[in-house]
């Protein structure tokens, strides 16, 4: 019998098992995701060096191609290219030769003869990493940041390393995440992340209008409650109300949102008494969740950010190059 191969897992990963693209969660399993979380482990000693640089991707020159704005992921993607020593372009789309009429396939040859090594891509059409890395040549690498209501796989990934910091894995966790499901590429991918590195349980929080028709075949228990769904969960993951993306009056107002699905102290209580809160940020306080929760003892959201330039070193480094990226996580030598 003939296996048909998974076309997400064929585009990303090379004949040997390593990254070649990091486009989505789809198609790797649960030891490639552990070893891109040991691999971020591995950095994030670096963030607190005097000099905060290794040499891993000396010499190659990684473009941040952002259709879409975000100054946050794009900070942090062009932060962990300098500590692994790379050169870095930040490419103003809005003042780019896309925006006069060239069409993105002539952008991305002209890019790559500047001998261009990585795309960082975000762009706000589902399948655009994807469609790039299907028309750049061999040995260019694509790094997803963002694709519409697709995937933010980079995203998913810092969770999964700020949950495993504190809960010291994720076998017999529940996890509840909170929030504007129908748009928000974050928790496709963490809904997939948790079940690949094998949760006991997710549970997604939302209003009906919030949540995606095919919600349950991603993999979680849906609740239309705070109370029941975060009775006794390890960590709760709220999500950024996406104003942006919003087509129609999904929602009464954004008051009537947070009295009912709004984190606060009082709503935390029905969590497990250890629980963790997170955000993928930027926050809406008032709105997702309240000041004295997003600063209070339970929240890592601040973690967060800081796992965010380690995961991003990693998989940056990974795809560039698997055996410079695995000789590090074994010895923690080459720093300059």
């Amino acid at each position: 019998m003939s296996v048909v191969e998974d076309p997400a897992r064929s585009i990303q990963l090379t004949d040997d098992g390593d990254l070649r693209h990091f486009l989505t969660l789809d198609g790797l399993d649960r030891t490639m995701l552990t070893r891109i979380l040991d691999t971020a482990d591995s950095f994030i000693e670096v963030g607190a060096r005097r000099i905060k640089n290794v040499p891993l991707l000396r010499g190659s020159t990684v473009v941040n191609l952002f259709f879409e704005s975000s100054t946050r992921t794009r900070s942090t993607f062009e932060l962990a290219a300098k500590r692994l020593s790379a050169d870095v372009l930040n490419l103003d789309i809005g003042t780019s030769a896309t925006a006069k009429g060239e069409s993105l396939s002539d952008t991305l040859l002209n890019l790559e003869a500047m001998a261009s090594d990585m795309f960082v891509v975000r762009h706000s059409r589902s399948g655009a990493a994807h469609f790039i890395a299907s028309q750049v040549t061999p040995g260019v690498a694509i790094i997803n940041a963002g694709d519409g209501r697709h995937s933010h796989p980079t995203q998913a990934m810092l969770d999964m390393l700020t949950i495993r910091q504190h809960k010291g894995g994720f076998e017999g966790l529940k996890v509840a995440i909170v929030g504007d499901i129908l748009h928000s590429r974050v928790a496709r991918a963490q809904i997939r992340a948790l079940n690949t590195l094998g949760v006991e349980e997710v549970r997604v929080i939302a209003p009906d209008t919030l949540l995606p028709t095919d919600v349950e075949s991603l993999g979680c228990r849906v609740d239309d409650s705070m109370q029941s769904g975060l009775a006794d969960v390890d960590v709760i993951i709220m999500l950024r109300l996406q104003r942006e993306r919003m087509e129609g009056a999904l929602l009464p107002s954004e008051r009537e949102f947070y009295r009912v699905y709004g984190l606060s102290n009082e709503k935390l209580a029905w969590a497990h008494p250890e629980a963790i809160v997170m955000h993928p940020g930027p926050i809406n306080r008032g709105v997702e969740i309240e000041s004295a929760v997003a600063d209070g003892p339970q929240s890592v959201i601040l973690d967060q950010v800081t796992n965010g330039i380690a995961i991003r070193m990693a998989v940056m480094s990974m795809a560039m190059g698997g055996q410079r990226a695995t000789a590090w996580n074994r010895t923690g030598e080459g720093s300059s």
